[in-house]
């Protein structure tokens, strides 16, 4: 079982940087803009955890001004936990009608940390991303790009998370969705032997001990819109990508907001630098904002936008 089982991983599983397709210079990310997005993120007075509302409110509200320079129409979804609102923020691209593709990030933090990459870099990808999807005037069809609340324990896995408010309300109003995308932590990358860990031993001989690479995750039987966009984000991107897909159940494949939208029978796949598995200041309040690597997060943004225009 084990042998069938590690075969298995290596012939799915296992994928590398293809030919980057280049976007021209005007459509690529500005690490600049990036890099402010974080800072303005990380500098709220108190963590934007659901301890602290007026900072997760502040977060909010900056979100919802990017969107809304990037030339989005915006929405915001309010919902109420233990007595307070709470806000998901999203921001839409393209015509009104037909099938959607959402893109989302969390914008709340666990505990009392900064959170630059947990989930700073994701925000800031996707804001960056908006901003560039705001210059493109014939979107054949309609994008989300969702910021959500309350991701972070003690809300994990349950109701109150923001993305499964978010997917719930699709479902139930029929709403077709091509996809989605999770962005969880992309800013993190070491080059050095040993960086990178896994939950499953052998897989350090398939993908190697290097943390220097975007990983697509998703799940078996996940379904058309998964298989392409991990194809053609690797081909898209100009930074190593490793194409990840396993049993739902194996640790830290469902560990982000696409889990809510598996739960209604969306293909969600989610992109990241792996979390815990790499970045050792995971959920500790040395996340901050000058470990992380500008360069690669612009690149991993790029190869979102390249694919997300050629899906």
């Amino acid at each position: 079982m084990f042998l069938r089982f590690f075969c298995l991983l290596s012939l799915i599983s296992l994928g590398f940087r293809g030919q980057a397709q280049q976007l021209s210079p005007g459509l690529a990310a500005d690490t600049t803009r990036l890099r402010h997005h974080i800072l303005t993120l990380v500098s709220t007075p108190q963590p934007r955890n659901y301890l602290h509302p007026a900072s997760l409110q502040q977060a909010a509200d900056y979100i919802r001004q990017a969107m809304r320079t990037a030339g989005a129409r915006t929405s915001e979804q309010t919902y109420e936990v233990q007595g307070k609102p709470y806000q998901n923020l999203i921001g839409s691209f393209g015509p009104e009608a037909g099938p959607r593709l959402i893109i989302g990030a969390h914008y709340d933090v666990c505990g009392e940390q900064p959170g630059a990459d947990d989930n700073g870099s994701g925000v800031a990808a996707l804001l960056e991303l908006a901003r560039l999807l705001g210059q493109q005037p014939n979107l054949p069809y309609r994008i989300d790009v969702v910021a959500y609340t309350l991701e972070e324990p003690p809300f994990f896995r349950t109701r109150q998370m923001g993305s499964y408010v978010h997917a719930q309300a699709l479902h139930a109003a029929g709403v077709p969705v091509r996809g989605m995308i999770a962005l969880e932590m992309l800013g993190y990358y070491d080059d050095q032997k040993g960086s990178q860990r896994y939950p499953f031993g052998p897989l350090k001989l398939l993908f190697g001990s290097r943390g220097n690479y975007v990983t697509v995750a998703q799940k078996f039987g996940n379904g058309r819109f998964g298989r392409q966009f991990a194809r053609r984000y690797r081909a898209a991107a100009a930074l190593p990508v490793k194409r990840f897909k396993a049993p739902a159940w194996l640790p830290g494949i469902d560990f982000s907001d696409h889990l809510n939208y598996w739960q209604f029978g969306y293909s969600a796949v989610l992109l990241t630098d792996t979390a815990f598995y790499r970045n050792q200041h995971y959920h500790e309040t040395t996340d901050t904002l000058n470990r992380l690597d500008m360069r690669r997060l612009g690149l991993a943004v790029d190869a979102v936008l390249a694919t997300v225009l050629r899906l």
